[in-house]
C-alpha cells in the first residue's frame, strides 16, 4: 500500500535557491499559497505537486532542468530517507533501503532487481489520474546516477537508462550519463554488478541505525493516515483485469478480514459494491474517451467476464451504450492511440 501524496519539506527552499529560482514565483505559477514551503509536515496531492513541479520548470525555462537539479544537489538537501541511505555500504543496499521508504516522500514505487550481472532500479508511479511531468521522471532517473556517484566518489556510468518520457537535448543527457538515454516502455536505470557493490565512502551504519527507527515510525504513521477506501481503490485497480474483485479477495490483498474491511468502509460512509461500481464506471469512461480499445477489451480490463454484462452495467450507469458514449465524447476531442494504463 502506498501514499498517494508527495512530501514537501524545507529542503526545497535551499535547493530552489541554489538553482536561482524564486520560490514565490514558482508557487504563484502553480496556483499555490506563497507560504507553502514554510508549512511543517506538508504533503501535496499529485495534481498540486505536479503543478508545483511545472511551476519550477516554467520559472527556470530550461530543458535541462533534471541535470541542473542533479548538479545542484548536496547531501544536506536530501530528505531523511535519502540522507540515511547515503550511509549504506554500497549502491545495492542503498537502493533497497530507498525503495522501502520512498513512499514517505512520493507516491512512487521502486522495483529493485538484481542478477549476477547487474542491478536495475525501475520507477513506477502509483498515481492513476495525474501523471508526472516528463522532467520529474527524468530527474528521478538522473538522481540515481548522481546518488551512486556521491556515495562512491567515482564517475560511475550506468549500463542502461531507459525512459518512456520525451527527452529534449539528448546530447546533454548522454554527456552526463556517459551513455545514450533510450526510449522505451518503462523508466529504469541499470548498473553493473561491480558498480552496484562498489563501496560507498559515505558508509556509516551507526547513522543508518539511528535513522531507521524514525523512518519506520513515520512509515507506520503514513500508512495509518491513508483511508481504507484509498487502499481498496489501489487494490482494485491492480486486480480488475484478472477479475479478482470479490470483497474477500480484496480484503486479503490489503491485509485485513472481510468483516474488518466492511466496517472500515462503513465508517467512511461507503460500501464495497458502490465503490467497485464507481471505479468500474470511471475506468470505462476513461478508456472510451481516451483510447480506441474495443468494448470487449474494456470489459475485460474492468473485470467483466462477458461483454454483455459490461454493456448492461454501462447503460445502467450512464443511460447510454458504450458506443454512443464514445461517439458523443469524440465530437470535440481527438482520440489518442490505445494505451494500457494500470
Amino acid at each position: 500500500m502506498h501514499s498517494t501524496t508527495y512530501a514537501l519539506d524545507s529542503t526545497w527552499r535551499p535547493l530552489l535557491k541554489d538553482l536561482g529560482v524564486c520560490v514565490v514565483n514558482v508557487l504563484r505559477r502553480a496556483g499555490l499559497p506563497d507560504d507553502l514551503l514554510h508549512r511543517p509536515g506538508l504533503r501535496l496531492g499529485a495534481d498540486d505537486f505536479h503543478q508545483f513541479w511545472n511551476g519550477i520548470d516554467a520559472e527556470l525555462d530550461d530543458d535541462l532542468l533534471p541535470l541542473r537539479l542533479c548538479q545542484s544537489i548536496r547531501s544536506e538537501t536530501f530528505s531523511p530517507p535519502l540522507f540515511a541511505a547515503l550511509s549504506s555500504p554500497n549502491l545495492s543496499v542503498a537502493v533497497k533501503r530507498i525503495a522501502r521508504y520512498k513512499q514517505l516522500v512520493a507516491p512512487l514505487r521502486l522495483d529493485v532487481r538484481e542478477s549476477d550481472q547487474d542491478l536495475t532500479v525501475e520507477f513506477i508511479w502509483e498515481t492513476q489520474e495525474s501523471q508526472p511531468p516528463d522532467s520529474l521522471v527524468l530527474t528521478e532517473l538522473m538522481f540515481v546516477v548522481t546518488f551512486a556517484r556521491m556515495g562512491t566518489r567515482e564517475q560511475l556510468c550506468p549500463l542502461t537508462v531507459c525512459t518512456s518520457q520525451e527527452v529534449v537535448n539528448k546530447t546533454a543527457f548522454t554527456e552526463f550519463l556517459g551513455i545514450p538515454i533510450l526510449k522505451g516502455p518503462g523508466n529504469f536505470v541499470s548498473f553493473s554488478k561491480a558498480d552496484a557493490n562498489r563501496p560507498f565512502l559515505t558508509v556509516n551504519e551507526s547513522l543508518w541505525n539511528a535513522f531507521e527507527p524514525e523512518l519506520r515510525m513515520r512509515l507506520a504513521q503514513l500508512d495509518a493516515q491513508v483511508k481504507v477506501s484509498q487502499r481498496v481503490r489501489l487494490a482494485l485497480l491492480e486486480a480488475l483485469p484478472g477479475g479478482g474483485v470479490k470483497m474477500q479477495a480484496v480484503a486479503k490483498r490489503i491485509g485485513m478480514s472481510q468483516r474488518s474491511l466492511q466496517r472500515h468502509l462503513e465508517v467512511e460512509g461507503l460500501n464495497y459494491k458502490n465503490l467497485l461500481q464507481s471505479i468500474r464506471q470511471d475506468l470505462s469512461q476513461h478508456y472510451l474517451r481516451k483510447t480506441e480499445l474495443p468494448t470487449a477489451e474494456i470489459a475485460y480490463l474492468i473485470g467483466f467476464e462477458e461483454s454483455n454484462s459490461f454493456f448492461r452495467a454501462f447503460r445502467s450507469w450512464t443511460g447510454r451504450t458504450p458506443e454512443h458514449f464514445r461517439k458523443t465524447s469524440r465530437e470535440s476531442k481527438t482520440i489518442v492511440s490505445p494505451t494500457h494504463e494500470r
